[in-house]
């Protein structure tokens, strides 16, 4: 009997079946509906990217929902200035004034509010920096730049998400 339950938990995780527990925001709350977050930032899509990462993140948790009666997720995004900076041989941030091959860093602040029902909404404000390497050439640093811009979002959202966890 022993041996026939092991092999059953070593036959699903060999198929890729796992074990996993529903998410759960504070307040009970399992089905959230994400709007399209408000881009308060220079970057056209910054809004789209963190409303996109935000309702992957729930579907992949399974609590994505449709807008009715699932608590509503919203909020605004911004971002700071792209930065050049360099590590020195001491580990400190310096100005650059040439771009090849520099190293740099920029922001996102995503404000989220969590509504259910009419209680008082949960409000959070999450804030990431990345690092990304200028490329030869602006167009290869722009590319870089909005690839930076897509993993902080992802960042974010998993945080976010994280920090409303009851």
């Amino acid at each position: 009997m022993k041996r026939a339950a092991i092999a059953a938990a070593a036959a699903l995780c060999a198929c890729g079946y796992g074990f996993s527990q529903r998410y759960a925001a504070a307040g009970g709350i399992d089905r959230i509906h994400v709007r399209p977050f408000e881009n308060r930032s220079t970057e056209t899509d910054l809004g789209a990217a963190v409303t996109t990462a935000l309702r992957s993140e729930l579907s992949r948790r399974g609590a994505d929902a449709d807008e009715g009666n699932a608590a509503v997720l919203e909020g605004e995004v911004r971002a700071t200035e792209p930065a050049l900076t360099s590590t020195t041989a001491l580990g400190a941030t310096a100005a650059l004034t040439s771009t090849a091959g520099a190293t740099w860093r920029i922001g996102i602040e995503v404000r989220a509010r969590l509504r259910a029902g009419d209680g008082k909404p949960i409000e959070r404000t999450i804030r990431r920096d990345t690092d990304y390497l200028g490329g030869a050439d602006p167009l290869e640093t722009e590319g870089r730049r909005a690839l930076a811009l897509r993993r902080v979002a992802d960042e974010a959202a998993r945080e976010l998400l994280r920090s409303l966890e009851r």
